[in-house]
């Protein structure tokens, strides 16, 4: 055999033999992925998540793809001739945008059941309202009433345990309701921080537009492989995050403090982001760890 092609055959041995610690360590304990930004909109970006959950299926774990789809949202009231419109950073959804957001959660959550099954696993598309899973209240951005926008008050997490048991891949679409079963919108960073605290995930990893959490923002060497809670309460006071980071790592911190191992905030853009941070001894995102919680990276 050509040396070239031995070489290149005792590489790939050599992944496979650097992930086996860590497909040991997480067999059959549960994995949320939250799954949103320019990785939904590439297809093949969405093809590469899919199969990097399904193989984390396929070796033992049991993962949860939580999904958002705000992008498609948008591009959907504006074929509608309504206007998209924000305040503080949340979409303000009355009856009419409700209605488009749960009719276009719904089709992307078919969608990425469909890619799932077409790689041989068994899957199981479902919104916050089956089983009870997410109930809501309405929530307000500074006070001001912005529709059907909920704040998550309680998990039921059954349905996903039954799924989980009968060896289902679940994809879950956050809309939920609160005490009148009204419909309400989510935003998809809090749902799969509460399933996850609710179902004492291993892990927890958001898929995201950016490549993790930086010690300096304006420096791209600076990136943080990681960060105990301790230290990003510490980055958070001292005023170097800002923007859609501050809610994200607030929400990491929420996770480990209620029981979540580690969380992991990756750059979706980049092609099996999620098993590159998973099986190899130096991921490529910033993990978040309790304080008490041995550094894999020193």
């Amino acid at each position: 055999m050509h040396s070239d092609s031995m070489k290149q055959i005792l590489a790939k041995a050599e992944v496979l033999i650097e992930a086996l610690p860590y497909i040991q360590r997480f067999n059959r304990k549960i994995i949320v992925v939250k799954y949103g930004g320019s990785a939904m909109l590439d297809e093949t970006l969405k093809q590469q998540v899919i199969e990097d959950v399904t193989l984390l299926k396929l070796v033992g774990f049991k993962p949860v793809i939580v999904h958002g789809g705000g992008k498609d949202i948008s591009r959907w009231i504006e074929k509608a001739g309504m206007e998209p419109e924000f305040v503080n950073g949340l979409r303000k959804t009355d009856a009419p945008t409700m209605e488009i957001a749960e009719m276009v959660l719904n089709r992307l959550n078919k969608s990425l059941v469909a890619m799932v099954e077409k790689l041989g696993v068994a899957a199981a598309g479902i919104s916050g309202k089956d089983g009870g899973l997410l109930h809501v209240e309405k929530k307000l951005a500074d006070g001001e009433d912005i529709g059907f926008v909920g704040n998550i008050t309680e998990v039921n997490p059954k349905i996903l345990y039954d799924l989980l048991e009968k060896d289902f891949l679940p994809i879950v679409c956050p809309i939920g309701m609160d005490d009148n079963f009204e419909t309400y919108n989510i935003n998809a960073d809090d749902a799969a921080c509460a399933i996850a605290k609710a179902m004492d995930a291993e892990k927890l990893a958001f898929l995201t537009d950016i490549e993790g959490v930086y010690k300096d923002p304006e420096d791209p060497d600076s990136l943080i492989s990681e960060l105990t809670v301790s230290e990003a309460r510490e980055l958070i006071s001292s005023g170097f995050i800002g923007g859609g980071m501050l809610p994200k790592l607030g929400n990491c911190i929420d996770a480990i403090e209620q029981g979540v191992s580690r969380v992991h905030i990756l750059d979706g853009r980049i092609a099996h982001c999620l098993l590159l941070e998973i099986f190899t001894n130096r991921g490529i995102g910033t993990a978040i760890l309790d304080d008490g919680q041995e550094k894999y990276f020193v």
